[in-house]
């Protein structure tokens, strides 16, 4: 697939297939997809292939031939009749992440972005992390034989999500600061040619996370839905799904785009206060807080696209507390059997809120993606389960103990 990397702001053409932001104004890269050879395509076309990021391959900026790939995507879309009810809406499907290889959405992107690294020659890769990423980079470096490097908040990583990357044999260095402070590490690494940077300012990790929005339709058999609801943290599913969308709108696949609504942790929330003023920029958050770690970023990277995708598709921003997320983690568990970790219930948060306000109609059909696997956070899990019953070993000791 032919493409031309931009710049987002000033729509600069970008030469240098090594820099993570407009050498002209300091602007976020993306993606021009050149969608004529795509044009002769049908979805039956795509449908003849295995479920999965690489189905979509035409729409995808690196050649296939060459995929680093561990059988990701083709994740379950989960009908939560249940929960729609439970939460007010006509229904109501979860995108379940936590089913990709190493248990979150962020292998979307690194599946495409490792397949560029490899493209380009490189021997290291690297990033910054709240903990699903660098499980992520850590798992598909290895798979290419590529050298990779983790900087990883301090204190602030996930013991699941940490133990991957050590598993998968990266080097994991702790720094002493936030997510936002190891990132502007990473970069200078990156710029001073040390390794590859594979966060989300990469161009080319979008457009593999682009493919959960084409997947969400190819499995609704191409009845778009009302709405789809995503937990936001560095923002680039929100935009990534947003191009999707419109990729296909233009090629005249699908009719309509659904409102893309993003949702925050209260404590780092400054793409909500930011939409809240209608502004099209953002004021970074200076220390972000919340028991979501996967979203505890204060200065989202793609948050100026993902703006643009709200007020593009009518949809809407909002926070929700740490208590409301940890209830509706609990509640998609024990209503639907589905385990996602903290983050992902954010978007389950967002929509009981946001059908409570009125912003959410009864008769919308919705999408909430969840966006990681329930034992990425396994601590914050059981310190917010009711605590284990201790019992003799007989029936009638452990029914006393259980009340039954």
């Amino acid at each position: 697939m032919a493409h031309i990397i931009k710049c987002f702001e000033c729509h600069a053409e970008v030469d240098d297939p090594y820099v993570d932001s407009c050498p002209r104004c300091g602007g976020v890269l993306a993606i021009e997809t050149d969608l004529d050879e795509a044009a002769s395509l049908r979805p039956k076309d795509l449908r003849r292939r295995p479920i999965g990021v690489w189905r979509y391959a035409p729409f995808l900026p690196v050649d296939a031939s060459h995929a680093v790939s561990l059988l990701e995507g083709g994740t379950p879309l989960y009908d939560c009749r249940a929960l729609a009810k439970k939460a007010g809406v006509r229904s109501l499907h979860v995108k379940y992440e936590g089913a990709n290889p190493t248990g979150s959405f962020k292998d979307r992107g690194m599946t495409v972005g490792v397949s560029r690294a490899v493209e380009l020659g490189c021997r290291t890769v690297g990033c910054a992390s709240t903990g699903n990423t660098s499980a992520s980079l850590a798992a598909y470096a290895a798979k290419a034989s590529l050298g990779c490097v983790v900087l990883l908040p301090s204190g602030k990583v996930a013991a699941g999500k940490l133990a991957q990357a050590m598993f998968y044999g990266a080097k994991v260095v702790s720094i002493d600061g936030n997510f936002d402070d190891a990132l502007n590490v990473v970069r200078q690494l990156a710029r001073d040619g040390t390794l590859y940077l594979l966060n989300s300012i990469n161009p080319f990790r979008p457009e593999g996370q682009k493919t959960v929005a084409f997947e969400i339709v190819d499995q609704l058999d191409f009845d778009v839905p009302d709405r789809i609801i995503l937990p936001v943290g560095n923002a680039g599913n929100i935009s990534a799904v947003h191009k999707a969308m419109v990729e296909w709108k233009s090629l005249g696949w699908i009719d309509r785009i659904p409102k893309i609504t993003g949702i925050q942790a209260a404590g780092a929330a400054p793409l909500v206060r930011a939409f809240r003023a209608g502004s099209d920029d953002f004021v970074p958050e200076g220390h972000p807080e919340t028991v979501a770690t996967a979203i505890r970023i204060g200065n989202p990277v793609s948050g100026k696209k993902a703006l643009r995708a709200l007020y593009d598709t009518k949809g809407f921003a909002t926070d929700v507390t740490d208590d409301a997320i940890l209830d509706a983690q609990r509640l998609l568990g024990r209503t639907e059997g589905v385990g996602v970790e903290p983050a992902s219930a954010a978007s389950i948060a967002g929509l009981f809120k946001l059908v409570e306000e009125g912003v959410i109609d009864s008769d919308e059909r919705v999408v909430c993606i969840c966006t990681g696997n329930v034992l990425k956070d396994p601590d914050t899990v059981i310190g917010n389960c009711e605590p284990i019953f201790e019992s003799k070993a007989s029936a009638e000791a452990v029914r006393k103990a259980i009340g039954i």
